[in-house]
């Protein structure tokens, strides 16, 4: 459930965002906004801070954030047992990463590698990345969930990230020692203990580790030459349309250099203003855990039908 609920609904969110400006501002730690653009300048600011416990308190009404909270320390019945192998397998990744001289090891470990892609793979690189173009390319056109403006936009965007992609020095020696380091300090920051516990974090800690991993991630992709800060602190927001109770905000922003704009849908709920797709998101969740927990319930005794 916690992973289908980031994937569908945090993940579009930083999507967008990263794919506001000051335009009416707002206190962000209130939940939504007293006008459509003032929330989601809001939710940049958060994002921008790296605040992704705030950020949920901010986009959703208070009940639904309540039932956030209150579901995501509820067992997945549908999630299988964690076996010795899985335990194995996850302390011996961690061991990596948090030795006294993990990145002394895995530095060493990965330049070899890092020597041989290079002479197999550098010519090939812009075309494998071309091929990977048009295959997010066909998958945004097949997508259902998206209409035809948002298949433009997200198009535009991938039109953006691989020429990039092509001329990053993705085996340059000084950055993936760089790139060792930042992993190795995410991991040790997110003080990971063993597969259980990882499983059985509260809301409060999961966004904690999120955030930790968000600021790691974006330092990776820092050293290659990407600033998702720069993207943030490009973004101006406009009100496109205002009408019974919905409201679409135009996001213009830079990302690489190239201008680009997308549109996000607002709803408003009890006279403050909500991002539609991660309230829909969240309580679609809501109801995949409700449907799932129900499943799991065993028959009240004596209903097991017999028959001759």
């Amino acid at each position: 459930m916690r992973i289908t609920l980031v994937r569908h609904a945090l993940l579009p969110l930083l999507a967008a965002f990263v794919l506001a400006g000051c335009h009416g501002k707002d206190d962000p730690t209130q939940p939504g906004g007293s006008t459509p653009v003032a929330s989601v300048q809001s939710s940049v600011e958060l994002l921008k801070k790296g605040d992704l416990a705030g950020l949920w308190k901010h986009a959703l009404p208070p009940a639904d954030y309540a039932t956030l909270r209150a579901d995501w320390s509820k067992r997945d019945p549908n999630q299988p047992p964690i076996t010795e192998q899985d335990r194995a397998r996850f302390n011996e990744t961690l061991q990596k990463f948090t030795a006294p001289d993990a990145e002394q090891k895995l530095y060493a470990e990965l330049e070899p590698k890092l020597t041989q892609m290079e002479q197999q793979y550098k010519d090939q690189l812009p075309v494998l990345i071309s091929m990977g173009d048009a295959l997010v390319k066909r998958g945004i056109a097949q997508n259902t969930t998206l209409d035809a403006q948002q298949k433009t936009q997200a198009n535009a965007v991938v039109d953006v990230l691989a020429p990039w992609a092509q001329k990053t020095p993705w085996f340059d020696q000084a950055k993936a020692k760089q790139a060792v380091h930042v992993a190795v300090t995410t991991v040790r920051q997110l003080d990971l203990k063993s597969p259980e516990a990882l499983r059985a974090m509260d809301f409060d800690t999961a966004m904690k580790k999120y955030a930790t991993g968000y600021a790691g991630a974006k330092q990776l992709l820092a050293i290659y030459g990407l600033s998702v800060d720069d993207t943030l602190d490009s973004i101006k927001l406009s009100e496109l349309e205002n009408k019974d109770g919905h409201a679409k905000v135009k996001i213009d922003y830079t990302l690489l250099g190239k201008p680009l704009s997308t549109e996000t849908a607002m709803v408003e709920v009890d006279g403050r203003w909500y991002s539609e797709s991660m309230l829909k998101n969240a309580r679609q969740s809501h109801q995949q855990h409700e449907d799932n927990a129900a499943t799991a319930e065993p028959a009240p005794a004596g209903s097991t039908a017999h028959t001759d």
